[in-house]
């Protein structure tokens, strides 16, 4: 009871400190009801030091951490509405470095270009592309606009790309784990970090295709933007970091300028600066737009509900939320379409086959689907993407990774080392297949690698059936092996390079859209707002990690009952029949 009454304690302190919280953010909503009017000339501030999230995460503090970072498709659209609006004179953006995926540096990119052919001003200001980090995809964004403005004491840090990664096995080694997995097939690289102490043949042979294609995406947007050759181009890379006045005078920056010098040029001509979240908050929905269900997949695949915690940091793609999503959208009769947006590195199999299943099913109740792929669609989020209608990628897009793995960790010698003793009692020969106190048998790795060739069949036909291909090319593109997205262009795993301008289009044409007709990108599910979370928890649902979180009291008191008869056993002077704690899998 003293446990209960603990567990409604730290309930109604959390109710009520979202009830303090939730009263503020009412307080200020109501305040931006009476928003000041935007300036009849103004010049857009871009701050990407903000960052740019692909959505809203899960969890009311994880969406008060996110600050004042964009949301990229938000950030997309107003660009879109700013460049035909004859109020908006010119853009200046602010960024420093960061980290930003090269996808998303692609669809940045994509939204500046398309607002330069207003024939508004374009101006990036920085006071460091790099510092002491690398800079190449901060500057790829900067090569978009028409005029980039370093601060005197700058740099830029156009070093070009890299890939590392830890090895674990001599740590492994060192504490007597040993990783036991299995993959499908050579090219499947995610568990190598355990089994291996450096890259494979494989794994580079994928990653240097990676770094290949991004160095020539880079290398070839920056010579266009900057109006340089590509060798030129590679020459500065192998020089950076380069100083400000090296960078000026290789053509990499106009100005030598601090921001209130920026300030005072693009606000010569009367403008005011507006930062562009308060222009969005003021534009209005487009009239007669036509509805388009917009759902997210952003993380990793996961089955259930996958509902965050208040205190979970990032998003999870969840197969019970999404797959309701398609349901709700199909059934909806105003929704035309579906834009299927995956920013996902993968994760289980039949949750991934799940939602595979409900793309089909929406593409059958008639509603055209496009997926539009972020920094990352591999593996579990290709397997998610392949049902689609049309499937649209940028360049720079990490995809593929067709295959699957699975295994344990066997920690029988680091029990040893420490002393520690195991026994066991089973029923039934595989009862103790993933138990990580005993290697795999001669018959657990028999069922071990009939599931893996199950699920490799299963995933390599799908694709081979989505996709329109012929088995022997199908078996080349799979194996586990990542794909740049212009490459996965080439080879056929998708349809078209580019973001979300480039899925609307198609869009359109699926959905037999006028091509001037407005659409309106309405998400599915609706994105939780911290009010959300508050009712659920009036309501008895409680998020799972919160579940966890009030659970974790109740589980050390189970533990400490376990432990109980032991201390009984060691203080009693007499015989006591007891039976010992025996913990059941």
């Amino acid at each position: 009871m003293r446990l209960f009454g603990r567990i409604i304690l730290v309930i109604l302190a959390i109710i009520g400190t979202l009830t303090l919280a939730l009263a503020g953010l009412g307080t200020f909503a109501a305040l931006k009801q009476r928003p000041e009017p935007l300036p009849k000339q103004m010049a857009l501030v871009l701050d990407l030091n903000a960052g740019v999230a692909e959505t809203t995460p899960d969890g009311p503090f994880a969406q008060l951490e996110m600050g004042h970072a964009y949301v990229l498709k938000d950030m997309v659209e107003s660009l879109d509405r700013a460049a035909h609006d004859p109020r908006v004179t010119a853009l200046v953006a602010r960024l420093d470095g960061g980290a930003i995926g090269m996808a998303r540096a692609q669809e940045i990119r994509d939204a500046v270009l398309a607002f330069r052919k207003s024939n508004k001003r374009t101006v990036l200001f920085s006071s460091g592309l790099g510092e002491s980090g690398n800079g190449t995809i901060p500057y790829y964004i900067a090569s978009a606009f028409q005029e980039i403005w370093l601060q005197p004491s700058g740099d830029i840090g156009l070093t070009g790309f890299a890939a590392e990664s830890p090895f674990f096995k001599g740590a492994l080694d060192l504490l007597g784990v040993k990783a036991e997995f299995g993959a499908r097939h050579e090219y499947k690289s995610a568990i190598e970090v355990f089994t291996q102490t450096k890259f494979t043949k494989e794994s580079r042979e994928s990653l240097q295709l990676l770094l290949d294609s991004w160095t020539r995406q880079a290398t070839g947007g920056i010579a266009e933007g900057r109006g340089l050759s590509v060798a030129q181009v590679k020459t500065l890379i192998d020089r950076a970091p380069l100083l400000a006045d090296e960078a000026k005078a290789g053509g990499l920056v106009d100005r030598l300028a601090y921001w209130d010098e920026v300030e005072k040029s693009v606000t010569g001509g009367g403008a005011k600066l507006v930062g562009l979240h308060r222009y969005e908050d003021r534009l209005q929905d487009e009239p007669n737009a036509v509805k388009i269900a917009l759902i997210y997949g952003v993380g990793a695949v996961q089955r259930g509900e996958g509902d965050a915690s208040p205190l979970a940091e990032g998003n999870v793609m969840s197969s019970e939320r999404i797959t309701k999503a398609f349901r709700d959208a199909a059934k909806d009769p105003e929704v035309k379409a579906i834009l299927f947006r995956i920013n996902s590195p993968g994760g289980s199999y039949s949750a991934s086959d799940s939602i595979w299943r409900e793309v089909g099913n929406a593409r059958a109740a008639g509603k055209p689907v496009v997926v539009s792929m972020g920094d990352m669609a591999a593996s579990g989020g290709y397997f998610a993407a392949m049902a689609a209608d049309r499937i649209v990628a940028e360049p720079g897009t990490i995809t593929g990774s067709i295959g699957v793995f699975m295994g344990k960790m066997v920690l029988a010698d680091f029990w040893k080392k420490l002393g520690v003793s195991w026994d066991e009692i089973h029923n039934g020969q595989n009862a103790t297949l993933w138990s990580s106190n005993s290697d795999f048998s001669a018959t657990g790795w028999e069922r071990a690698n009939a599931i893996l060739d199950h699920i490799y069949a299963d995933f390599t036909e799908k694709a081979q059936q989505g996709r329109k291909l012929k088995t022997e090319d199908m078996d080349k593109l799979a194996r586990g092996r990542i794909w740049p997205g212009d490459e996965a262009k080439r080879v056929g795993l998708v349809d078209l390079n580019g973001g979300y301008a480039t899925a609307i289009v198609q869009i359109r044409e699926l959905a037999r859209l006028p091509s001037q007709m407005p659409v309106d990108l309405v998400q599915f599910p609706r994105a939780k707002q911290p009010l959300d979370y508050l009712l659920d928890m009036a309501h008895g649902r409680l998020p799972d990690g919160l579940v966890g979180t009030f659970a974790a009291e109740a589980r050390i008191a189970k533990v400490a009952a376990v432990l109980k008869p032991l201390t009984v056993l060691m203080e009693s002077g007499g015989s006591e029949l007891r039976m010992a704690p025996i913990e059941m899998k």
